[in-house]
């Protein structure tokens, strides 16, 4: 039932002689069924010669066609059928029920909307980077001077012994308050704006000068071997804040009438008071730079450096209670808010919480102290801890919805 051969030359039997171009390479072979195509095997060539651009569009657009059916079919198959799926839920409901449901999606999608509308609508919070550059700018209770070349630095100790073993390794010869100490750096090279640059690099963790020579690979080996090579910021800090390192202030906390107790400095309540640094919350929060420059326009400040004690600042334990104190000191070393510390241990309860049983008053709940905590950021004017506590309160709000 075969059919003439001359009359299929390009599917059952190579051409020979012609243009060369329209020749073809055959690689195979493939058994048809009896369709009426005419022979029972037909080669397949990767050379279509002289094909039209008609016939060439057609079936690429017939494959495209193909392809497209098969992946919506694909993705028919995959996606769920979500009203199927809704419908068989709540095909038992009560329609009081039904209703509550629709009530709380509308509650959380504008809970939602709320909480964007918030965040665009808030300034953005000063980071501890963005607060550390403002510290080695506007020199905020420096206390040690650095002289190189006959230029004086004011810097802190606390925070060049944290972030470079060099600095910590100077600054141990030399404890005095406002001591001078005269670099000698043996890099070649170094000039007084590119040490600036590597001090403003310790504060904040990235340099404050485009330099072409941080360009050079040798000039950071030699500056790596000769001040060593700090951590990240966020873990020096975090050091810091855990050792307590050269520290030279403590917070107390009173009530009014203890005022004159707390200022007589009773060394039993050193135990109860908590260490920190000037330089950390004078750069993080307005209200306590402020209080240490009354200090020293007063001339408090002098007699502690003179008697070489820390200085004590007593808070009152109405407005911040104690057992906050270790969030907000937390906070502003790390910008990381963790109220996992108000409950994990009793020696945190603060006056509030003993005047609260007093008067047998319930325990406050952690919206409460969510609350409370963001009233008292505000009052500090640290926006961090309070952009936090508003998180903290939504991741809240939500729970309790859900």
């Amino acid at each position: 039932m075969g059919a003439n051969a001359s009359n299929y030359p390009h599917s059952c039997s190579p051409r020979v002689g012609g243009n060369s171009q329209a020749q073809q390479t055959f690689i195979g072979t493939s058994s048809y069924s009896q369709q009426g195509y005419g022979c029972e095997s037909k080669l397949y060539s990767l050379d279509h010669g002289h094909e039209k651009p008609q016939d060439k569009k057609k079936r690429t657009s017939g494959l495209a066609t193909l392809k497209k059916k098969f992946i919506k079919r694909r993705k028919s198959n995959r996606s769920a059928d979500h009203a199927k799926q809704m419908r068989e839920l709540l095909s038992g409901w009560d329609v009081r029920d039904v209703n509550a449901l629709v009530e709380e999606y509308e509650g959380t999608s504008a809970l939602k909307e709320l909480s964007l509308q918030a965040s665009l609508a808030r300034p953005e919070a000063r980071t501890l980077q963005k607060d550390m550059a403002d510290l080695y700018e506007y020199k905020y209770c420096t206390d040690v001077d650095l002289i190189f070349q006959e230029t004086c630095f004011p810097v802190h100790r606390a925070i060049l012994a944290a972030r470079c073993p060099f600095f910590k390794t100077l600054l141990s010869s030399s404890p005095e308050y406002g001591a001078e100490i005269i670099m000698d750096i043996n890099t070649a090279g170094i000039d007084m704006p590119m040490f600036s640059a590597l001090l403003h690099y310790l504060y904040t963790g990235e340099f404050g000068m485009e330099d072409s020579r941080f360009q050079n690979v040798d000039i950071l080996v030699q500056l790596s071997e000769e001040f060593g090579t700090p951590n990240s910021l966020d873990v020096d800090m975090r050091g810091l804040f855990d050792y307590m390192c050269y520290y030279d202030v403590v917070l107390s906390f009173s009530s009014d009438s203890e005022l004159v107790e707390a200022f007589g400095g009773n060394q039993n309540c050193l135990d109860e008071e908590l260490k920190a640094h000037k330089a950390v919350i004078s750069a993080r929060s307005p209200f306590f730079r402020n209080l240490l420059q009354r200090r020293i326009r007063t001339g408090e400040e002098i007699t502690d450096r003179t008697l070489r004690t820390p200085t004590r600042i007593i808070l009152d334990e109405s407005i911040i209670p104690k057992k906050y104190a270790k969030v907000i000191l937390h906070c502003m070393y790390t910008d990381v808010v963790d109220l996992s510390v108000l409950h994990c241990s009793p020696s945190v309860g603060s006056l509030s919480e003993v005047q609260a049983l007093v008067a047998g008053k319930p325990n406050m709940t952690r919206a409460e102290e969510a609350m409370e905590l963001y009233h008292i950021a505000l009052f500090l004017e640290f926006n961090m801890l309070a952009q936090g506590m508003k998180f903290w309160f939504l991741i809240l709000i939500s729970r309790i919805m859900y």
